[in-house]
């Protein structure tokens, strides 16, 4: 072995009122983070530099990350609509937890038909899945 081997973490917030020494106990309080990383790098293929300058990674990265937002938005928004139901709090919790690519076939790839009248936009969906009332409950606290 020439060199020993070090290993650096780094810990992002725009939390002011944390000392550093916070941010890093907060950090290694919350669960599931190696789940996160592996979603992260896996999931969205956010860790993933398929471009050829540092600018262009890093807007690869963020695009992937504010995908990965999409779920948790929708989640903490179902939770937020109705704090009282222990079943919405349940949902909120299964797609906060749920992998992406479950995420992406059960809410963003849904078969539809869009058909324009003479006065609206009417949406059909083509195809049913257990998690379509969730949906439509989502639609509901965001209109």
């Amino acid at each position: 072995m020439l060199f020993e081997d070090q290993r650096y973490f780094f810990y992002i917030t725009n939390d002011d009122s944390l000392s550093m020494f916070d941010v890093v106990k907060e950090a290694g309080d919350r669960c599931n983070q190696e789940n996160l990383i592996e979603q992260q790098k896996n999931g969205v293929h956010a860790f993933r530099a398929p471009l050829d300058s540092l600018e262009a990674n890093w807007a690869w990265m963020l695009m992937s990350s504010l995908a990965w937002s999409l779920k948790a938005w929708m989640a903490l928004t179902l939770a937020a609509s109705s704090p009282k139901h222990e079943k919405h709090r349940q949902d909120a919790n299964t797609i906060l937890r749920m992998e992406f690519r479950s995420f992406i076939q059960c809410f963003m790839r849904m078969p539809a038909q869009i058909i324009k009248t003479g006065r609206k936009v009417v949406y059909r969906l083509l195809s049913w899945n257990p998690t379509m009332p969730i949906f439509f409950r989502f639609l509901d606290a965001i209109t």
